[in-house]
């Protein structure tokens, strides 16, 4: 059982509750970062991945989880990204005891009915953003740019920066270079489209892949898988743990 609604006050943002029915899923990579509560793991903090992170569950394990869209994730945890790249983190390692009172808040909310524990990370959320003074607005900007199509090269030029500045920023914003998340950005919007219905070679095309065997590949590469293999059910990132 999984669900997602859209969160006000966290641009981008959507919370997510879901109930695993025991098994492995494969989350796949996406440029964001999560704050996630585990009925197993209490608070974590998912990095962002650069290939499919398998998770194991129990039947009945619960997830409740925050994903904050590319670039927005450094200015709530107040890490850069590659530092939790491909990682998954108790948020007290970040936060230390601050991490406590936020577990309180959300266990109290989790005794009564409701969607008040998400509602407590939402709030997290938003206050740590306001403290920051928001997230870098280059995040957005570039990560917007890359999932629709534009070239790295396009996209430095559109934000007034050099190549190198790009790449230190992406990697301290989205957790690796413009080129890899241009590349995750590329599969998930491939894949969207498969989704909806069009032909594998069509896909690749209108995704700017040299072909279909070229699409193959690169999802291979960052799935795990070949992109058949995902066009079943879908399963989200939840239990990222």
């Amino acid at each position: 059982m999984y669900r997602e609604w859209k969160v006000a006050g966290v641009p981008g943002g959507v919370l997510w509750r879901s109930v695993s029915g025991g098994g492995e899923t494969r989350v796949l990579p996406d440029g964001c970062l999560d704050l996630l509560w585990s009925s197993r793991s209490g608070l974590l903090v998912a990095g962002p991945d650069r290939t499919a992170h398998l998770s194991r569950s129990a039947p009945g394990d619960r997830w409740i989880g925050l994903r904050l869209p590319p670039g927005t994730g450094p200015a709530v945890f107040g890490v850069p990204a590659e530092e939790l790249r491909d990682r998954r983190v108790p948020l007290a390692d970040l936060w230390g005891s601050a991490a406590a009172e936020v577990t309180e808040r959300v266990e109290a909310a989790l005794a009564a009915p409701g969607d008040g524990a998400a509602a407590v990370l939402a709030g997290v959320a938003r206050d740590r953003l306001r403290a920051a003074g928001g997230p870098d607005p280059i995040g957005a900007h570039v990560a917007a740019r890359l999932a629709a199509g534009a070239t790295v090269a396009a996209t430095a030029a559109e934000v007034g920066l050099g190549p190198r500045a790009l790449h230190r920023r992406s990697r301290a914003l989205f957790g690796y270079g413009p080129k890899t998340l241009a590349r995750i950005l590329r599969m998930r919007r491939a894949l969207d489209l498969a989704r909806a219905g069009a032909p594998l070679a069509e896909v690749a095309v209108r995704s700017g892949y040299a072909d279909q065997a070229h699409l193959t590949r690169e999802v291979r590469e960052l799935a795990g898988v070949p992109p058949t293999r995902l066009l079943a059910p879908a399963r989200s990132r939840a239990q990222a743990s």
